[in-house]
């Protein structure tokens, strides 16, 4: 506790505390002129001379409270505090919703290490770069599960997104079904400004379950007013060839479907080769849906200095008793 006290103390004048030096330079300068008063006789034995009291050992007492004293003065003079620096982000953000396929076409190894832990790894640097905007989470395969609504709380979404995993869903690809729920999840709000981030690496397989078709998720989007901008991963033929047998590494990505959603609704395509490119689609997407806020700094500083002067006081007191009353010396 003490040492972390002290971690965060610092000094409003740190040019005073080389005067420190002063106090062992003034010890060496007592001791050395006690050394040169000391005188010598000669007696016949110097048995008596041996037995010493509490005094003798003490003498030095005073001076030492004295020199406490002025380091305490000095280190006050250099006005030591604690900073306490708190900031806090004022404005409009944007409500997105990361609507991202975990199918197990997502285990491919064309992007390092696969196309999950890829698209995982971009889309939290992505909520780290979005300080005032609310962001929510959809997974989708075979079936749509919101995994966090809109939401402020980033380290939530940080905390779903790292939990997002191939399997976690019924197997498949509803892309409508994915695009449908996140719409829903932002029609529920009254933001201005609402972008649905739609990242998969296949195509629509319907079961004959499927309720919403990419179509009719598309036409809802529109009604509500969603912005969508949609990213098809996949890898490069060398790269689909190296790892061909591989579970996973095939691609049946539906460019047509993408480009046709994201233009009707006002956002964009990007498609994604690899990690590097993902993250520079990430970085398009980020510079396209600007926040409008200010970073407010209070800084509360906590003036320590008083402390020391009430140290350097009693040392001085304490100094002053023992001089004149315990070891009061006579001339």
């Amino acid at each position: 506790m003490l040492y972390n006290y002290f971690q965060n103390i610092s000094f409003a004048y740190p040019w005073l505390l080389p005067l420190l030096v002063a106090v062992p330079v003034l010890a060496w300068i007592h001791y050395s002129s006690l050394r040169k008063k000391k005188s010598s006789f000669t007696v016949s034995s110097a048995q008596h001379f041996k037995h010493r009291t509490a005094k003798n050992y003490l003498i030095n007492l005073p001076f030492w409270l004295r020199l406490l004293a002025l380091a305490c003065l000095l280190l006050a003079l250099a006005r030591p505090q604690i900073r306490d620096v708190q900031s806090r982000n004022k404005g409009e953000g944007i409500d997105i919703m990361l609507c991202l396929d975990v199918s197990t076409s997502m285990l491919s190894r064309d992007f390092s290490p696969n196309r999950i832990e890829a698209a995982k790894e971009v889309a939290i640097d992505f909520v780290n770069s979005r300080p005032v905007d609310r962001i929510g989470l959809v997974a989708f395969s075979g079936e749509s599960y919101t995994l966090s609504p809109l939401t402020t709380n980033h380290d939530l979404i940080l905390q779903q997104i790292k939990s997002l995993r191939c399997g976690m869903l019924q197997d498949g690809t509803l892309i409508g079904e994915g695009l449908a729920k996140s719409v829903e999840r932002l029609s529920s709000v009254g933001a201005k400004s609402k972008v649905v981030i739609l990242m998969t690496d296949g195509k629509e397989e319907p079961p004959k379950t499927r309720i919403i078709d990419p179509l009719m998720a598309l036409q809802i989007a529109k009604a509500k007013g969603v912005r969508v901008y949609t990213v098809g991963m996949a890898g490069t033929p060398e790269q689909q060839r190296a790892n061909a047998g591989v579970l996973g590494t095939t691609s049946n990505l539906d460019d047509a479907l993408l480009q046709r959603i994201a233009q009707e609704t006002g956002g964009a395509y990007f498609k994604a080769r690899d990690k590097e490119t993902l993250q520079v689609i990430y970085s398009q997407i980020d510079r396209l849906e600007k926040s409008s806020f200010e970073r407010i700094t209070k800084t509360r500083v906590e003036e320590q200095y008083f402390y020391l002067l009430i140290a350097a006081l009693f040392f001085l007191l304490l100094e002053a008793l023992l001089r004149y009353t315990y070891l009061r010396t006579f001339p």
